[in-house]
């Protein structure tokens, strides 16, 4: 048999290879344009403040969430890093070599000179304390604990919400085109009961499943507090720059976009839908996530999210409603 390490996909990830943002070939002359001469000297900058480049190796899943958030971060620091493709359709997450790097079997997995470093949320703010420029995280106190306040709210509900409506969009078609065996043994890789039960769900009822319906509630709360507090604040979460609580909400937003479902939520809610425009224009947000999407994933979106739509649909205003009658 195959170690499914061995076929592991290495890349470098250097802003000379990337479209779009800061991704200019560094060969380019600077009389060609002024801006590749301006994006050069700010990359030149950030690492005379942030020291000499170290070595980064990022163990990936293109279009996973997590693993987006820890990519826009990194270019937001101007950093370079190779790139291990972590194929989760394969199951090359569970392969003994990896889980040696990171027990819990998922993606990401960041290792800064040998040593590993997991959980997407822990990984973004290493990379804040370690490459300080710019900051992501803000120095005053209350806006720390406000900036983990959405790290939190993407962690505990947004993130096996996202999950679940991926999963019973595109993953249970492709699931139940699956042979039987095939199926049943993808079930039985997942080590964590509670995710097991999740997927089981979500495979066995689609959007009717209780986890899906937890997972819609969760981005409507996440959207409701996002409107109330870009009101006050604006453009970004914490006011004038953006942080790591942009950066951590940002590719679950993307998510829906791509599905085609996020103006279910953020139709009538117009400080969200700038936000929103703001980010996906933002260069980090471009060279970190939508750049890195292939054409067949967003096809595939494309394609199954609109089938769920009419379903969700229901399942917001419904929510909405029980909220007004509790309301009064």
């Amino acid at each position: 048999m195959v170690d499914p390490m061995q076929t592991l996909t290495k890349w470098p990830h250097s802003l000379g290879r990337l479209r779009g943002g800061i991704g200019i070939a560094a060969n380019l002359e600077c009389s060609n344009s002024g801006r590749v001469c301006d994006i050069l000297r700010h990359r030149d900058n950030l690492e005379k403040i942030n020291g000499p480049q170290q070595m980064l190796t990022l163990y990936d899943f293109g279009n996973s969430v997590c693993c987006q958030k820890v990519r826009i971060t990194m270019r937001a620091k101007g950093l370079d890093w190779e790139s291990v493709k972590v194929d989760l359709f394969r199951a090359e997450q569970y392969a003994p070599k990896y889980l040696k790097l990171n027990p819990k079997g998922v993606v990401p997995t960041l290792v800064h000179n040998g040593k590993a470093i997991f959980e997407s949320t822990l990984i973004c703010e290493y990379l804040d304390d370690t490459f300080p420029e710019p900051r992501l995280i803000p120095a005053d106190p209350w806006l720390r604990t406000r900036m983990r306040l959405w790290s939190k709210m993407v962690d505990e509900g947004l993130f096996e919400g996202v999950a679940e409506i991926s999963f019973s969009a595109m993953f249970r078609e492709r699931m139940r085109d699956m042979p039987e065996e095939t199926r049943e043994r993808r079930f039985r890789n997942i080590g964590d009961p509670r995710r097991r039960d999740r997927f089981m769900s979500t495979y066995e009822l689609g959007v009717r499943s209780p986890f899906v319906m937890h997972g819609i509630a969760a981005y409507e709360r996440a959207f409701k507090m996002l409107e109330d507090t870009l009101s006050e604040t604006g453009p970004w979460i914490l006011g004038a720059s953006v942080s790591l609580a942009d950066i951590n909400l940002m590719p679950f937003a993307a998510r829906l976009d791509y599905l085609g479902l996020l103006d279910l939520w953020i139709k009538n809610r117009p400080s969200v839908a700038a936000w929103w425009t703001l980010a996906r224009e933002w260069p980090s947000f471009k060279t970190g996530l939508r750049d890195l999407i292939s054409e067949a994933e967003f096809s595939e979106m494309r394609t199954h999210g609109p089938k769920i739509a009419d379903d969700i649909a229901e399942i917001i205003s419904e929510m909405r409603r029980n909220a007004l009658a509790t309301a009064h």
